[in-house]
């Protein structure tokens, strides 16, 4: 029944859209969808995903359209503190934090223009589209400036007379290279997060949820992880784990007819490089073999 289907909201096209879709797909969705359709079926698991707009996210959420919404940390804070500010609260849950969408919320000036903190910012023009996060952090420092709301297209405003400084979401720093300006301050750091309505779910549907957040956690843990098998000396045993990064206690496995040499399997939780596998080696590893690891559950 349609009713019993989860429906996910995420960012219809932009920086999320992705690894959004990746990662729904390393937790074993496979999703029917058509090249224009903002709706995507979930042929193997009882999710919709819905694509939409990032700012509408947690309003469709909050709302209760959608159960879930995965979105930026600075989209849901900019909507927490408008809602704070018409006097409302969010009614949205924040229940997961993940490892992609890595950016900052930050204030960039033309170069040649000098920036000397607070004292730089006091009286200025700053264009954003994050007008209730920029006045927090004004706020907070007691600095008092002229805040130009635009829709989009904020790396221009300074070229068009429109401000003299901006506020806007920096990644490799290229978009602000190219329009000839230098981050200054950091406003905020964010990241993508997976919000859920805030009215319970049937039990048919909460338990989707609950799988689906266990999926994704077994993804995450895994992501740069690596699984290392090899042979070594038991002399070369405490060397050997001082050398595995990021590993918790390995697996060590006598092997048949040779009492003084065991296995080992580990799963490393770092990049394994090759200067890794050369240092093994000069420790008295061999038959070093190293394999990504799709999923793991602890």
């Amino acid at each position: 029944m349609d009713e019993l289907r989860l429906k996910l909201a995420v960012q219809k096209s932009g920086r999320l859209t992705d690894p959004s879709l990746d990662m729904l797909g390393r937790c074993g969705l496979k999703l029917s969808r058509g090249k224009d359709q903002l709706m995507g079926f979930g042929e193997n698991m009882p999710l919709d995903v819905l694509f939409v707009r990032d700012d509408d996210i947690p309003d469709l959420v909050q709302e209760d359209v959608c159960d879930l919404g995965l979105v930026g940390l600075n989209v849901l804070e900019e909507k927490r503190l408008e809602l704070r500010e018409r006097g409302h609260a969010a009614r949205f849950q924040q229940i997961r934090t993940l490892d992609f969408g890595r950016c900052r919320l930050s204030l960039a000036v033309p170069e040649g223009v000098t920036f000397e903190g607070a004292s730089s910012i006091r009286g200025k023009r700053i264009a954003t589209t994050y007008p209730y996060l920029l006045q927090k952090y004004l706020r907070e420092r007691d600095i008092s400036a002229d805040i130009v709301t635009l829709s989009g297209a904020v790396e221009i405003a300074p070229r068009l007379g429109r401000a003299d400084m901006i506020c806007d979401l920096v990644s490799t720093g290229s978009t602000l290279q190219a329009n000839h300006l230098r981050e200054v301050e950091t406003v905020m750091e964010s990241h993508a997060v997976i919000i859920r309505t805030p009215l319970a779910l049937p039990p048919e549907k909460d338990e989707w949820v609950e799988r689906l957040m266990m999926r994704i956690d077994g993804v995450q843990q895994v992501k740069e992880s690596k699984y290392i098998m090899l042979h070594a000396p038991r002399s070369a045993l405490p060397e050997i784990r001082r050398l595995l990064p990021g590993s918790e206690s390995p697996t060590i496995i006598p092997l048949e007819g040779f009492p003084d040499k065991v296995a080992i399997h580990a799963v490393c939780r770092e990049n394994v490089f090759w200067e890794t596998l050369e240092s093994l080696k000069k420790a008295g590893a061999s038959a070093l073999l190293v394999l990504p690891v799709e999923k793991m559950l602890a």
